[in-house]
């Protein structure tokens, strides 16, 4: 059964990821477009540098353009962003982008994004699942495509996309200061639109992992600390600025400080909240997912602000900034957009207002995270993926979701919500959240407090009260 989560449908290559089974997900988008009378403007298809994401878009293209739907094939790999801001920019219906972002390599998979650039939302997906299970794939070669103009190659769509970026920048200090940058883009698809703004800017930037590496090293393709620590020993060694990590499909964003400091997702989006809302003057309110830092609450609270909390999946951010005119809305992975440009997560330009900022005001990130912390306390996120057997998902699901059980994390509880998960709220701001990975077979387990022994303290509780059933 093909299933959509939270980021599009995600597979093992060779046992799911399949032709077939590639072929069906472009089949049941083709006759929904047909039956929603969409079928008026091309497909955008963009693919990222996993291995078969090459096949995949190939195999996609066929299947719409024998479904007799025009298909803008990207002729090289390109972030998920760029496929967003081109349907966008386009004023098309639909686009397609063959990624599984930071899974394992052994993954594979479709996004599917819709009017406006957003990611489907689950009305969408649910209706192309009912589709699917009961389609079977028209074919028509990728030749005869082209010949009868169902297919054309989109050659350069970059200029568009780099070209926004560009104008909402504040090049004019960036050029000024000029920063020594340190890329690693992970063996992805970000590299030639970010290093283009750097150039575009007088920045001098070195990269790394640019090559196409279907494995990615050996490492996973997320921009973590783990998966950073070369890039943070090269930017101590060499003397760079900035450290840039980029996954992937170039939805997620790591940062290095000058001297090797990690700065994690959530410092990254309190960081680009206060500098936008106290250096660049833009006032308005701030959206994150319900497994991201509280100090952004209390930061828009002191500017008078408010932040929204939604469910984990990027269009609940995306629609709730538009609802509330957020300034910016982020997750604790990575991901985050800024009002005015795409609804999906784009760390292209997250990285460029990174270096913007920097430049602007003479601190590192590292200098101004601590001036934060001050202010506002500490806040330690720390997390515990859980890999659990296929037959245990029942019977942790019982356990919380249904008989609401919970263990005795020693701590007064102010609220608990089962919204998505199971969310522990504390008396002291501090938090921990259980919830099903809707990419893979895998418990997610966050928890925030003021120190990092208090937070996995929490999370010790929660994988004890768990054993029995993880171990099934």
């Amino acid at each position: 059964m093909i299933r959509f989560g939270t980021g599009g449908w995600r597979a093992e290559i060779a046992r799911d990821f399949t032709e077939e089974n590639i072929r069906l997900v472009a089949q049941g988008l083709a006759q929904y477009a047909i039956r929603e009378g969409k079928a008026d403007k091309p497909i955008v298809v963009g693919r990222d540098r996993r291995f078969l994401s090459d096949k995949a878009a190939l195999w996609i293209s066929e299947t719409l353009a024998a479904n007799g739907l025009k298909v803008l094939y990207i002729a090289r790999s390109a972030p998920t962003p760029l496929v967003m801001h081109t349907v966008m920019k386009q004023e098309l219906h639909f686009g397609i982008e063959v990624t599984a972002s930071h899974n394992p390599s052994e993954y594979n998979g479709i996004k599917v994004i819709v009017d406006e650039g957003r990611d489907a939302p689950l009305e969408v997906t649910d209706e192309l699942e009912k589709i699917i299970s009961t389609c079977t794939p028209k074919y028509m070669s990728f030749r005869a495509a082209k010949d009868e103009g169902l297919i054309e190659e989109f050659v350069n769509p970059f200029n568009d996309f780099v070209d926004d970026i560009l104008s909402v920048l504040d090049t004019d200090v960036i050029r000024k200061r000029g920063p020594r940058i340190l890329f690693d883009s992970m063996h992805g698809s970000s590299t030639y639109p970010l290093l283009t703004i750097f150039y575009t800017t007088r920045c001098t930037p070195d990269s790394v992992h640019g090559n196409r590496d279907t494995l990615f090293g050996g490492m996973m393709p997320a921009p973590t600390e783990k998966t950073l620590l070369d890039l943070s020993l090269d930017v101590v060694k060499n003397g760079y600025d900035l450290g840039i990590g980029i996954d992937g499909d170039g939805d997620r964003l790591g940062i290095i400080d000058r001297d090797g400091r990690y700065i994690s997702a959530n410092e990254i989006l309190v960081l680009l909240y206060y500098y936008l809302h106290e250096y660049k003057g833009w006032k308005g309110p701030v959206v994150r997912n319900l497994a991201t830092t509280h100090m952004l609450d209390r930061i828009a609270a002191d500017l008078g602000e408010t932040c929204y909390e939604v469910p984990v999946g990027f269009k609940w951010i995306s629609s709730k900034i538009d609802e509330v005119d957020a300034i910016l809305g982020g997750e604790s992975s990575g991901g985050l957009t800024v009002r005015g440009h795409i609804h999906g997560k784009d760390s292209i330009y997250a990285a460029s207002l990174f270096v913007e900022m920097i430049c602007a005001t003479g601190k590192t990130p590292g200098e101004m995270i601590d001036e934060l912390y001050r202010k506002y306390g500490t806040f330690c996120l720390e997390e515990c993926n859980l890999r659990y057997p296929a037959p245990a998902r029942a019977a942790i699901d019982e356990k919380i979701m249904v008989k609401k059980l919970l263990p005795d994390f020693g701590a007064p509880i102010r609220k608990v919500s089962y919204e998505d998960g199971c969310k522990v709220y504390f008396e002291d701001d501090s938090f921990i959240i259980c919830r099903f990975s809707g990419t893979e077979p895998i418990l997610r387990i966050f928890s925030e407090a003021a120190d990092s022994k208090t937070a996995l303290g929490y999370i010790d509780a929660f994988h004890s009260f768990l054993a029995d059933e993880l171990a099934e």
